[in-house]
């Protein structure tokens, strides 16, 4: 993956409205045929990152490469390298599918001779087949997004940013959508916003979490899957010794208190069990309980965002 093209780059992205700080100092690379996850609770920063990537928004400081286009210094140039998907689809309601798309071709700058096979193009990525005489206003609003969709790949842009593109819809319509994210993957790099934690997991390549602004986790989806299996032991002790005689055991990469008693061992490769019940008996611990556990995608995803109320900020931040 890293031979690939770099096709979108933001160093030192940061957006302040007045004293509050919407997007701080966040850098990120997005290659050709990634589709990349942008994950985060509501208000954390995702719909401003899409939007000053996209051009609708103006950063207060950093560089926004785009294709290697400066898209403060040329922004024409740049945005005809991005599709763009906002949270609220652009919809001419009064239109026709084909009329719509028609028009976004025109937007778009596709040439007169080239129009019409853009326009079935997109709909035919987008299975819009059946409703390309249908007005939009009557269509359901799994069809409205694939329009949606259709509008932001109908010049074949080398980067497609998605705003929250299933929200609002049923099941059948969410699997229909994140099938068709996989596809557009193949022959674009897809940026995907979202706060739907099984979205990223299922169709990404690579997941970025913003918290308050901030990035504080980056990784493949493969490790995040690693993450979410890295195992860990449940241990009651009635005598318990100090965590850091606890974090001393083989293979304990993390201890955390979950009551004076209680406590959660995280371990990578070494499963300690076999040292902790020797420690236990020896130092006569009183181990009274011992049991397995995993993070679920929830857990990672509370934890990477989980914040200090009484300061107002993270309690952990990875580095990408």
């Amino acid at each position: 993956m890293s031979s690939e093209q770099v096709l979108v780059k933001l160093e030192q992205v940061s957006r302040y409205y007045g004293t509050h700080t919407a997007v701080d100092s966040i850098s990120f690379e997005v290659r050709r045929g990634e589709v990349l996850g942008f994950l985060g609770p509501n208000g954390a920063g995702k719909s401003t990152t899409m939007q000053i990537l996209t051009g609708n928004l103006a950063p207060s400081a950093g560089l926004i490469l785009i294709n290697d286009i400066d898209i403060l210094d040329q922004p024409k140039a740049a945005k005809a390298h991005i599709g763009y998907l906002p949270e609220q689809p652009p919809l001419y309601r009064e239109l026709t599918v084909l009329e719509y798309l028609d028009y976004c071709a025109r937007l778009n700058r596709i040439p007169k001779n080239q129009i019409n096979s853009a326009v079935d193009k997109a709909i035919e990525r987008c299975a819009l087949g059946e409703v390309r005489t249908r007005l939009i206003s009557n269509l359901s609003k799994g069809f409205q997004q694939r329009v949606g969709i259709a509008q932001a790949i109908i010049h074949t842009p080398a980067i497609v940013v998605l705003d929250e593109p299933t929200v609002g819809l049923d099941p059948i319509q969410i699997r229909e959508i994140r099938n068709l994210i996989k596809e557009i993957g193949d022959d674009h790099s897809v940026i995907l916003s979202t706060h739907i934690l099984q979205e990223v997991q299922s169709v990404c390549d690579r997941v970025q979490i913003i918290s308050r602004g901030k990035l504080v986790y980056a990784d493949t989806i493969a490790g995040l899957r690693t993450h979410i299996d890295t195992t860990a032991i449940i241990v009651r002790l009635e005598m318990p010794p100090e965590s850091k005689i606890l974090q001393a055991l083989p293979g304990v990469q993390d201890v955390r208190e979950l009551s004076a008693k209680k406590f959660r061992l995280q371990y990578g490769e070494t499963n300690p069990t076999e040292a902790l019940l020797a420690a236990a008996v020896t130092n006569r611990w009183q181990l009274t309980e011992l049991y397995p556990d995993r993070l679920s995608l929830e857990d990672v995803f509370m934890e990477m965002t989980a914040t200090d109320h009484t300061s107002g900020t993270a309690m952990q931040e990875l580095t990408p």
